[in-house]
């Protein structure tokens, strides 16, 4: 049932000029998603009743990445607070009620979890504050904004590194930039918002010093500081990156694949292992990809967009690309690449072979160095071999052409028409043998 009092806010307006890229920053990938669609998916476990996400100008990628959420611009890039501000209208209704409550999340933090979001939203509702913020304990504070604590464990204030005391800098609970608050309290305290600091903006971290002098509770949520991490340069990415990746191994072993060597294994967001799952060292996982169980996934392997059935092996040096079906029990050895086709249960591929636009019945055979000839220049062509069917090495099937089932295609052929159900097709150029050919090349040569 969606939360009805609830709406998010999502921050995604920031330039990430230290990403040194044309790209804007929370378009940069972590598992193969988005940094934004990682926020939003998590945003939209909690079934919130309306989401904005805040962008700036000529931003139009993250806007169309945002859709179907609303999107607000903030014209001048002010500060935090004055980007919560900017969507105060586009709320409209919604914050008008009592128990209205606004949840403000960053776009560049692709590691937060739905479970603190709620821990935060929970803190609030605990101790009946008109506010909570998520804080964590920072190994190296540095330039994090610190949160100022009472002997009660209430927030009193939060105060940006730039604008704090010594005793305030060596404080080691920081702020992570969510916040969760009652909607009337929120705006309310934002257009007290002043700019007086040393960068000039309006900090949404203001609002909590001036919820306690209005005598409002805040209140503090904790959460893991690799979870909060904000994502601002390249080299943060990759932490990022290398974070999320030790989540996914781990989730992946926990529901029962094994991973020989985990730490060489790279996962997509969405892979999904059934259980035991064989995936030997060496292994990329790209979006959309599943695995049935028991299958073997070889070493250095590339799959993506393909589903693995039960049972079969891939592998090792193969690739899996989009629409790439392998069927229960079916082999796909080493160097061969997948493409947009189907292998029937029991079918095998076992080398140095490419099958793109394909249809592979079950039990057929495919000889090492076999390509489907898909693509003649203009369009993409299918090809269907069937069940049974043995394809001699170093064959070329052009398309669009059809192998009946148990036909046989001698080595080193050219099919360009179909061959019918049992038939034998042989499709090369005739062997002649000149005995003593060779020593007279060689005479003829200068080579004897």
């Amino acid at each position: 049932m969606s939360n009805t009092s609830l709406a998010v806010v999502v921050l995604a307006a920031g330039l990430g000029t230290r990403m040194r890229s044309t790209r804007p920053k929370v378009l940069h990938e972590v598992a193969g998603r988005s940094m934004l669609a990682h926020v939003l998916a998590n945003v939209a476990a909690l079934d919130p009743a309306e989401v904005v996400v805040v962008v700036g100008p000529d931003m139009p990628q993250v806007a169309e990445a945002a859709a179907p959420h609303r999107t607000v611009v903030q014209q001048e890039r002010l500060g935090t607070g004055h980007a919560v501000q900017s969507v105060q209208s586009a709320l409209g209704g919604l914050i008008e009620s009592p128990d209205a409550e606004v949840l403000v999340v960053c776009g560049d933090t692709p590691l937060m979890t739905a479970a603190t979001l709620e821990r935060l939203r929970a803190a609030r509702r605990d101790r009946q504050a008109g506010l909570s913020v998520l804080g964590f304990q920072a190994a190296e504070p540095g330039g994090y904004g610190r949160l100022v604590t009472g002997n009660d464990g209430a927030l009193l204030r939060i105060v940006e590194a730039k604008d704090a005391s010594p005793e305030e800098l060596a404080l080691d609970t920081c702020n992570a930039g969510l916040i969760c608050a009652r909607a009337d309290l929120l705006f309310e305290l934002l257009a007290r918002v002043d700019n007086a600091n040393a960068k000039g903006e309006y900090y949404l971290t203001d609002v909590v010093g001036l919820a306690v002098a209005a005598g409002e509770s805040c209140a503090l949520a904790l959460a893991e500081e690799d979870e909060v991490q904000g994502v601002n340069a390249r080299a943060e990415l990759a932490q990022a990156e290398a974070a999320m990746q030790s989540r996914l191994r781990a989730r992946a072993m926990a529901a029962g694949a094994t991973l020989i060597a985990p730490e060489t294994v790279f996962f997509s967001h969405d892979t999904a292992l059934a259980p035991d799952v064989i995936v030997e060292p060496h292994v990329v996982f790209g979006p959309g990809v599943q695995v049935g169980e028991g299958a073997r996934i070889k070493g250095f392997s590339h799959l993506e967009g393909a589903r693995v059935e039960a049972g079969a092996s891939v592998g090792p040096y193969a690739r899996l690309r989009p629409g790439a079906v392998i069927g229960e029990g079916a082999h796909i050895g080493n160097f061969v690449e997948v493409k947009n086709a189907t292998l029937a249960a029991g079918a095998k591929a076992n080398h140095l072979s490419y099958i793109g636009d394909s249809t592979v019945g079950e039990g057929a055979n495919i000889g090492a160095g076999t390509i489907t000839c898909n693509y003649d220049g203009f369009g993409k062509h299918r090809t269907e071999i069937g069940a049974g069917a043995f394809i001699g090495s170093n064959t070329a099937l052009v398309a669009p052409v059809k192998v009946g089932a148990r036909a046989v295609i001698g080595a080193g052929s050219t099919i360009t028409a179909e061959v019918p159900d049992d038939a034998l097709s042989v499709a090369r150029g005739r062997q002649e043998t000149r005995a003593g050919g060779a020593k007279r090349l060689r005479e003829l040569r200068g080579n004897k």
